[in-house]
């Protein structure tokens, strides 16, 4: 039947072919006899369920790619559209918009038509046609009363419409609770999809519910069938003398063999030992519990862990592939008990460290002892202060093989590293639950010299069974890392040289893994090497099961598969099988059992792929829900954290615990921050503040968002911006050295209004001493003239007025030496703190009240009267703090500025702005006299104007308004 279907399918996708009927299609295959046309209508009818054959109009029968038709599975976000990922492997993405989807939902099986593709075939574009299976059967989430109907809301984000559930279909379900809903009718058009509840979780607040909803969520298994328990139980707890003569195992009982775990680890499938041979090379013996032994093909345990794919470790409970009688018992390599394995010996030349010679057995064992990852470390880092004597006393007879483990272990990841593997070092943190499942803790994972030795160990042998039958040319799965998408590898690149980080390339585009193993060494240890190994591991393609050997990326290894854990991966089982059958048959395989194994891997590889999928994504669900739960009570509280990661929308701030918040724009109210996407920073729209990955920063918890899983963060001492127009951006209010565009021009230093003990605008060095004191005293309870303290005492001598104030690197509010400033603001400086600096209107209408009453004239939105003729006004000189630019007759606004006048370009109490009658009103056809001093003593000598000076912008600005 099989190859009756091959048969067709080729048939079809033949270049001469044209749509037929199935009367012609059956004189074409030569189908004979009643009994053969009812199977080949059968399979007809089979494949058109399946979307591997079109159906017409005019009934003929085609394939789908010859009728501009892809078939794929679709994965839908959360913001509404999906991407279809095609069953054709060289077959690019097709994005598909959230009004093409039809009712179509996440993991469907859908046929797409192409609408549109851009140049080159790059971004293709498509609409559902039809919905060939559906994936989504059930929902789990909270069920929301409303007397005559109900609703599910999914936890599943990415099905972004609520489930009606009719009110016969309640089946006792409360507003609150977690339920299991199943879809009776999906959505079409606008109808929402209706349902029905199935089961009843529990309250969303109870305790376990939690971990119970992601379960049903991601629709993993709980119990085992009945059938299957029964063939678990009859499983042996021994094994005997004639089984391993039968069988012809190589007895190595007698050698010293160990299983190195983690303390809570209960199923021990992997053990090791390592011995100097007579020739000084090294051997060392990886030995894997024989599960296929015991899970035999086709029988019901074996069918249910290819359902489960493998085991799911979350938070507080694991959901094991095999039933815990196998997994923790005659498959466990539990110590000082004889138990069958698969070995691997490995002979690796003392000096080169090549491996010389390899053999792949059968084998019985016998392990000495059950070590841990902590006690073997702490043999090996003892210290003459923590001789851990005790340790040592119990283990001495296994001390100098643990010693020489360390060793080949260590040489083994020098040469791979050496040939260019990407080793990603990421903290990783384990979260503590109490005995309700209440997560009490979040502590890291070390990954010391044991758990370095076991994996080094584990990657040799896995590469040496995928060579070895790579080349007996025998049916295999391999574990693939394909190459990195160019594109996606050149947005990195950008990414990692605004660090200053440089990757060097390969010949044309490519980049050898060995150049980013290079960058990530050079990043070790400062702050940005999380985010940077973060960016980088996004870049890449995600490791995948494959039938074809198709090397690993990340490890630099041309075969490579996965043969150490069968207790816990389906693909480490199958391969277990193929090995032994290998080994019983003298190397090869039957011709027919050839042809069942290669026409079954692309099946299992994919399925097991996908398996592994949901389990990350269930361990991450359950990670973030109690990451969620032990912040909950943590409101309020202050942590340092540094940016992680910076988005248009805010940063995402990582806390010493890998706990991981968002600080959303919104919430920062002290600047308006741009997302300089190039750069990945935030850039404050006037105080030139930048935020980037790496910084380290204190935040306060805000809020904890136990629907979404989500944690918000707030910046700590960030004051609030005011009612701040925004005109910084149009070119006024920047400041700093830059000669254009910039109104208020401020110096280096924070110089705010009303400061008192803080510097004013720095100026030249020695600026403020030769053009007189900036501002000189204020008046009390007033703003004082530029950089004054407004409550009285003196400004220091570097205070407002003086020289146009320049950025010197890396000073107190520059930019940091080295640092990225503004890119389209260059040195502006921060302003003040004060609502006024910030420009908060109200004062400009407090005043004019006063000079109303006084019989003054009203003043302008500059703070300057307007006046219709000239004469000597009441300016407002260097009020804002800094050295600006303005005119009037020195009297800051809040009293008199005794000093001598503001020094040159206007400084601290005086001077009025260029292109200014005396009165302060704008003239463009002015010459830019400045007036000096207190009430105007002495002048200043006329002073040419600068070409493009900050006055063109004003001017312009001004006019404008007027106009």
């Amino acid at each position: 039947m099989e190859n009756r279907e091959q048969e067709l399918l080729d048939f079809m996708r033949e270049t001469a072919y044209k749509p037929m009927t199935y009367q012609e299609l059956e004189t074409n295959l030569g189908i004979e006899g009643a009994a053969e046309f009812k199977e080949f209508l059968k399979l007809l009818n089979k494949l058109e369920e399946e979307g591997k054959i079109i159906r017409t109009r005019n009934e003929r029968y085609g394939v789908p790619e010859r009728m501009n038709l892809l078939r794929g599975k679709l994965q839908a976000h959360a913001k509404g559209f999906a991407f279809l990922l095609p069953d054709e492997k060289d077959h690019p993405d097709v994005y598909i918009h959230a009004n093409d989807l039809k009712s179509a939902m996440n993991g469907d099986i859908v046929l797409v038509r192409i609408t549109s593709q851009s140049e080159g075939g790059g971004r293709m574009e498509g609409e559902v046609v039809r919905i060939v299976q559906r994936a989504v059967t059930q929902i789990v989430g909270t069920f929301e009363n409303h007397e005559a109907y109900g609703f599910v809301i999914p936890d599943d984000k990415r099905i972004n419409r609520d489930i009606f559930i009719p009110k016969g279909g309640f089946q006792g379900a409360v507003t609150g609770q977690k339920v299991v809903a199943r879809i009776v009718v999906y959505p079409e058009g606008r109808s929402a999809a209706e349902g029905e509840i199935l089961e009843i979780l529990g309250h969303k607040n109870d305790p376990g519910v939690d971990i119970l909803s992601i379960i049903r969520k991601h629709q993993l298994p709980e119990g085992f069938p009945d059938e299957v328990m029964a063939e678990a139980e009859a499983a042996p707890d021994t094994i005997t003398e004639e089984e391993i003569v039968e069988q012809g195992r190589r007895d190595l009982r007698e050698e010293v063999i160990v299983t190195i775990d983690g303390e809570d680890a209960k199923d021990l499938d992997d053990a090791v030992h390592v011995k100097i041979l007579e020739n000084g090379n090294y051997l060392l013996g990886v030995h894997i519990a024989d599960v296929g032994y015991y899970v035999r093909e086709r029988s019901a345990l074996d069918q249910e862990a290819f359902r489960r794919g493998c085991s799911v470790y979350l938070t507080d409970r694991v959901i094991p592939m095999l039933p815990h009688r196998l997994s923790n018992g005659i498959c466990s390599l539990n110590p000082q008990v004889d138990r069958l394995t698969l070995s691997c010996h490995m002979e690796f030349d003392a000096k080169t460290l090549k491996r010389v010679r390899h053999d792949i057995f059968t084998s019985v064992i016998r392990t000495k002892e059950r070590m841990t990852y902590t006690n073997v470390r702490r043999i090996l880092t003892a210290t003459e202060e923590e001789p851990e004597t005790e340790l040592k006393e119990r283990y001495a007879e296994l001390i100098p093989m643990f010693e020489l483990m360390e060793k080949l272990a260590m040489r083994l990841r020098a040469k791979r590293m050496k040939r260019g593997a990407i080793d990603f070092d990421f903290q990783e943190s384990k979260i503590i639950v109490d005995e309700n499942g209440k997560a009490v803790d979040i502590v890291k994972r070390e990954r010391s010299v044991a758990e370095q030795i076991i994996e080094e160990f584990m990657l040799v042998a896995n590469e040496t069974v995928a060579e070895h039958f790579h080349w007996l040319r025998v049916p295999f799965l391999y574990r693939i890392h394909e190459d990195p998408d160019q594109d996606k590898l050149l947005t990195f690149m950008q990414f990692a040289a605004n660090f200053g980080y440089v990757v060097k390339g390969g010949k044309g585009n490519s980049v050898h893994p060995r150049a980013l193993q290079t960058l990530l060494e050079e990043i070790q240890g400062t702050k940005e090497a999380t985010v940077i190994s973060t960016m980088m591991l996004r870049s890449m393609k995600q490791a995948k099961y494959d039938a074809e050997s198709l090397g690993h990326f990340g490890l630099a290894a041309e075969f490579y598969s996965h043969f150490t854990s069968p207790i816990r991966r389906y693909p480490d089982l199958v391969i277990h099988r193929v090995i032994r059958e290998v080994l019983e048959g003298g190397g090869t395989l039957t011709e027919a059992r050839h042809e069942a194994l290669t026409a079954r891997m692309p099946d299992i590889a994919q399925h097991s792929s996908e398996r592994e999928r949901v389990a990350v994504d269930a361990e991450r669900d359950t990670d973030k829900l109690k990451k969620c739960e032990y912040m909950l009570d943590k409101v309020g509280e202050e942590f340092d954290g540094i940016v992680s990661s910076v988005t248009s929308f805010g940063m995402f701030i990582e806390l010493e615990n890998s706990v991981e918040g968002l600080i959303r724009l919104s919430d920062m109210n002290d600047d308006y921050y741009h997302f300089h996407e190039l750069h990945m920073v935030l850039i404050g729209e006037r105080t030139s503040k930048v935020y980037r990955i790496g910084d380290e920063v204190k935040i306060r918890v805000s809020r904890v968002d136990m629907d979404e899983y989500n944690i918000d963060f707030e910046m700590v001492d960030m004051k609030p911006r005011g009612s701040y127009k925004g005109v910084a951006d149009s070119g006024f209010g920047a400041g700093g050295p830059r000669k254009k565009g910039g109104y208020g021009k401020r110096g280096g230093d924070r110089g705010a209004a009303g400061g008192g003990g803080r510097s004013g605008g720095r100026g030249d060095r020695d600026s403020g001493a030769r053009g007189g004191r900036g501002g000189g005293q204020g008046g009390a309870g007033g703003r004082a003239g530029a950089g004054g303290a407004s409550g009285g005492g003196n400004a220091s001598s570097n205070a407002g007025g003086g020289r146009r104030g320049k950025f010197k690197r890396g000073g107190p509010e520059g930019p940091p030496a080295g640092g990225t400033g503004n890119p389209w603001q260059r040195g502006v400086d921060p302003l003040d703190d004060s609502s006024a600096a910030h420009g908060d209107d109200g004062w400009i209408d407090q005043r004019a009240a006063e000079l109303e009453a006084e019989g003054k004239p009203r003043i302008d939105m500059w703070g300057l009267p307007i006046r219709s003729n000239g004469g000597g006004g009441e300016g407002r000189g260097g009020s804002r703090g800094g050295s600006r630019e303005r005119g009037g007759d020195g009297r800051g606004q809040g009293g008199r500025s005794d000093g001598p006048g503001g020094g040159k370009k206007g400084g601290g109490g005086g001077g009025r702005r260029k292109k200014a009658t005396t009165s302060g009103v704008f003239n463009p056809g002015a010459s830019g006299v400045a007036v000096t001093g207190s009430e105007g003593e002495g002048k200043k000598k006329k002073k040419r104007k600068k070409k493009g000076d900050l006055n063109n912008a004003t001017a312009a600005f001004v006019r404008k308004k007027k106009k």
